[in-house]
């Protein structure tokens, strides 16, 4: 999409108005001469679940690796329940991290480990239980994306949709209060897709946790998102509810949930091919 400067951001209507769990204040990021984020502000609220969308390489993955310290802001500040940790030291970190969970989008399994022991890693980095109690947990969390008894069974042995329960089980083992989700329906088929966004809202509901994913997906945008917050160039563009961005005029917005080509897009390609 060409950039449209200048253009304010589009607001929808306001899904809630629950307590902030996440705050990012003016947040700048750049990779040498490529501006990613533009002095971004976002809040998370409390039990809500957030879709970050946008075309490939504007900084959505980015936002999250923020939210959850992976990457410091350039400038800028980031919160969590009040508490800045942009600035923190790693040790300080220690005791934050484990209120996140975190589903990769190429999932991240160990290999070499069984999918129970890929669900057991966190709670043997981070907690002092017993072996019996990691046990108990991995079934659990097993139970819950609806792989009870796989604890034994290896990575390679698993499906695509199985790999992402188990990297998204290994997610929630410390029970965090918040989940985020990079990609997660990508390289699914549309059922195995769709087993993912109902996770999302299970989990939602049950776990009572706040959500924040960024996809591609607008089948999974309109299943899971209370919130949609659009990004280009740096900026956000948009926010507000699927019912509102399904509304909007603004030309950027349309071609993204549409799912087809810029007009300016289809010039250059139909001229370069009548050439």
């Amino acid at each position: 999409m060409s950039r449209m400067a200048d253009v304010p951001l589009q607001r929808g209507a306001e899904p809630s108005n629950g307590s902030a769990v996440v705050r990012l204040v003016g947040v700048h990021k750049r990779f040498d001469a490529l501006v990613v984020l533009d002095g971004i502000d976002l809040t998370l609220r409390e039990g809500e679940t957030t879709v970050v969308i946008g075309e490939s390489g504007v900084g959505k993955s980015v936002i999250l690796k923020h939210i959850v310290r992976l990457l410091k802001p350039d400038q800028g500040e980031v919160y969590f329940r009040d508490r800045r940790i942009d600035n923190l030291p790693e040790r300080d970190l220690a005791a934050i991290r484990p209120r996140f969970g975190y589903l990769f989008q190429l999932n991240a399994l160990f290999d070499s480990m069984t999918a129970g022991q890929n669900i057991a890693f966190p709670l043997v980095e981070h907690t002092r239980k017993t072996r019996d109690e990691v046990a108990e947990i991995v079934q659990q969390k097993l139970v819950m994306v609806g792989l009870g008894g796989m604890q034994d069974r290896w990575p390679a042995e698993l499906s695509g949709g199985q790999k992402k329960r188990i990297a998204l089980a290994r997610a929630i083992a410390l029970d965090p209060e918040i989940i985020l989700y990079d990609e997660p329906t990508t390289g699914l088929d549309p059922p195995r897709a769709d087993e993912i966004n109902e996770l999302i809202i299970k989990l939602k509901r049950e776990l009572k946790v706040t959500s924040v994913v960024v996809t591609h997906d607008m089948a999974s945008v309109r299943k899971v998102a209370d919130r949609i917050l659009m990004l280009d160039h740096g900026k956000f563009i948009f926010d507000g509810t699927f019912e509102a961005i399904m509304k909007t005029d603004d030309p950027r917005i349309r071609c993204f949930v549409e799912g087809r080509c810029p007009d300016e897009v289809l010039k250059t390609l139909h001229g370069a091919a009548s050439k």
